[in-house]
């Protein structure tokens, strides 16, 4: 009997433009997994929620396989560079008019599909000019995940099924995908990746199918392109090699605007890029108890805390925590990033749901993928949109709700008291990431609780290390949650204990908040300074408050990037935040105030990013 397989394709779109597309060949029990890992795909592109999906299920018989083209790699320095790369590709191939090749490619920009274009005379085959032909009903062995883009994987697929097709001589192809400069030329057998096509941020891209042969056989070479069911054999002999595929993605960063490095703030130079808001992490009290701590207890924990890395600091420090933020209990992790991962992964698992507002930080993501739990994400802030998502979830085992409390790189501070309301009608465990409200929100720091007035989540999260100047994570809540943890956190388990130096600053720095009640009026008044300083740069007040983060926004990687070089230049620390850490084109300056800034830094530094923005086309800023 004739082996039946199912060709599964996506296409999504947002007001009729093209977002994201794939399809996979597969056997029929593999149907109902494969068309739930594409339709999370179409939800998770970088370029946004699309308003249609459409899914497509067909049954195929008689499918033929095929190896892979022999991959070599190309690594050029520029766009320029590529298509020179391309017209030499195409000569050694044996196409004499390989200028006048490339010239017609900007013409394939708008079509859905490709040209087809015959190798010698130039002349357009395709029946359709403004469709194009598509090159469908393909997919590899073994087959890449379904839920997220391979662009290597996928190209390879495709370019191999083209030239297997009658009277196709070569292939050149650039993705659409605005942020992959990576394209291909297949001929004679291989598939020639070229690492920079177009340069990042563009959103052309196309492809021309380049034929020989009898117009009469033109018919033949299309119906194998757009319905021949085909599945490539890959290998590792087809993998791109590896330190390639390194450098290209490098290739990739650098030319986005998104290189990163490593560096020590200048002297000299007022820093606005530091959590520590309290300016606790030099305070003399901090570092002596860190000092006293180490001399007494050691450099390090040893061990992990359910084996000897547990010592009277960590004892002194939860219960200190779950004083200061008035619950039963408290958890300490080495990390904030540990805390948030710990907390969730631990909470929810497999027949559970998460909703995740969409902004939350990375460490929150990272956690509702460990988690194994599904996850859905609410547009940011929306409690309507919560409140409907949490009626469609009644399915779940359990659900988690998951909020930044103030959020990393807006500073906008969430609805808690509507939040804990939403949850409870729901029978949703509540958590909040507290890492940026703890000693900076609420009359003495305290956080989301004492600004609203209102009851605690089922867990709170938060640092020690940005207004306790410490480092590493905790959670808060009642003994049942925080023992459950203890009992099933991984990274609580499995991990050695936070050193007793940062354990007891942190503790330390607890004491120095609640003594001290300066520093957080302190940082109160030169957050309405600099707000006042920055006049319509500012960003709006949430609940009545603004916290230590103000975003300004810029947009351009590359521009952002040189708005905080020229304040350097001008004695400020000002870093530009971009993808992806936010989307791509919400690249913006980050400023983090501190309870030590002077009037005077406060004042000049508003006074130069505003020169600056402008400078650099700030009229657009906001």
């Amino acid at each position: 009997m004739e082996e039946i397989s199912y060709s599964v394709k996506m296409r999504a779109s947002t007001g009729g433009k093209h977002v994201s597309g794939a399809e996979r060949i597969v056997s029929p029990k593999d149907i109902s997994p494969t068309v739930a890992a594409l339709a999370r795909r179409a939800l998770s592109h970088e370029r946004g929620v699309p308003d249609f999906i459409n899914i497509k299920v067909e049954a195929q018989r008689g499918v033929k396989r095929i190896k892979a083209l022999e991959v070599v790699t190309e690594t050029v320095p520029d766009a320029e560079a590529g298509w020179r790369k391309v017209e030499e590709i195409l000569l050694e191939a044996g196409f004499a008019r390989t200028k006048e090749i490339c010239g017609l490619f900007s013409e394939t920009y708008p079509m859905r599909g490709a040209m087809l274009l015959d190798a010698d005379t130039l002349e357009r085959l395709e029946p359709d000019r403004e469709r194009g032909i598509r090159a469908t009903n393909m997919d590899s062995r073994p087959s890449p995940p379904a839920d997220r883009k391979n662009h290597f994987a996928e190209a390879l697929a495709l370019a191999s099924k083209v030239l297997s097709a009658p009277g196709i001589v070569g292939e050149i192809c650039v993705s659409d995908d605005p942020y992959y400069t990576t394209g291909y030329v297949a001929a004679l057998g291989k598939y020639r990746r070229i690492t920079v096509m177009k340069e990042a941020g563009a959103e052309t891209g196309g492809r021309i199918f380049l034929y020989r042969g009898p117009r009469e056989a033109v018919a033949e070479t299309i119906r194998y392109l757009e319905h021949e069911v085909v599945v490539v054999e890959t290998g590792p002999a087809e993998k791109a090699p590896r330190r390639a595929l390194l450098k290209e993605e490098l290739s990739k960063v650098a030319a986005a605007g998104l290189w990163r490095e490593t560096k020590v703030a200048p002297k000299g130079v007022a820093s606005f890029a530091s959590n520590d808001y309290l300016s606790l992490a030099s305070e003399p009290r901090v570092k002596e108890a860190a000092r006293k701590a180490a001399a007494e207890f050691g450099a390090g924990a040893g061990a992990s805390r359910l084996l000897t890395g547990t010592l009277p600091p960590h004892i002194a420090l939860e219960r200190h925590i779950a004083a200061f933020k008035g619950t039963e209990d408290a958890i300490v992790y080495p990390t904030g990033y540990m805390a948030n991962v710990g907390a969730i992964s631990a909470m929810v698992g497999k027949g559970d749901a998460i909703l995740s507002d969409e902004l939350n930080h990375a460490s929150i993501i990272d956690g509702c993928r460990l988690s194994g739990a599904e996850t859905l994400v609410y547009p940011h802030l929306d409690m309507d949109a919560l409140d409907r998502l949490l009626g469609e979830v009644s399915w779940a085992r359990r659900v988690l709700v998951v909020s930044d409390g103030v959020f990393s790189m807006d500073g906008d501070i969430l609805d808690l008291p509507r939040f804990l309301e939403t949850c409870d009608r729901h029978d949703a465990f509540s958590m909040v990431d507290e890492a940026h409200a703890t000693g900076v929100v609420g009359k003495t720091g305290r956080g989301l609780c004492e600004l609203f007035g209102c009851r605690k989540p089922d867990i709170s999260m938060g640092t020690l290390s940005k207004a306790l100047g410490s480092t590493g994570g905790y959670v808060a809540g009642d003994r049942e949650v925080v023992e459950y943890l203890r009992q099933k956190s991984r990274p609580f388990i499995f991990t050695t204990a936070p050193t007793p130096a940062s354990v007891a600053a942190a503790d330390e720095a607890l004491a120095v908040v609640e003594e001290e009640s300066w520093r957080v009026g302190a940082l109160k008044r030169n957050i309405k300074l600099f707000a006042d300083a920055l006049g319509d740069l500012a960003p709006e007040e949430t609940h009545g408050e603004r916290t230590a983060i103000f975003p300004i926004p810029v947009g351009d990687e590359r521009r952002a990037v040189e708005v905080s070089k020229e304040l350097l230049s001008k004695g400020f620390l000002v870093p530009a935040i971009r993808y992806p850490t936010v989307a791509r084109g919400a690249a913006r300056l980050r400023v983090a105030l501190m309870s030590a800034h002077t009037p005077e830094q406060l004042r000049s530094a508003a006074a130069a990013i505003a020169v600056n923005c402008a400078q650099f086309g700030g009229e657009n800023l906001v």
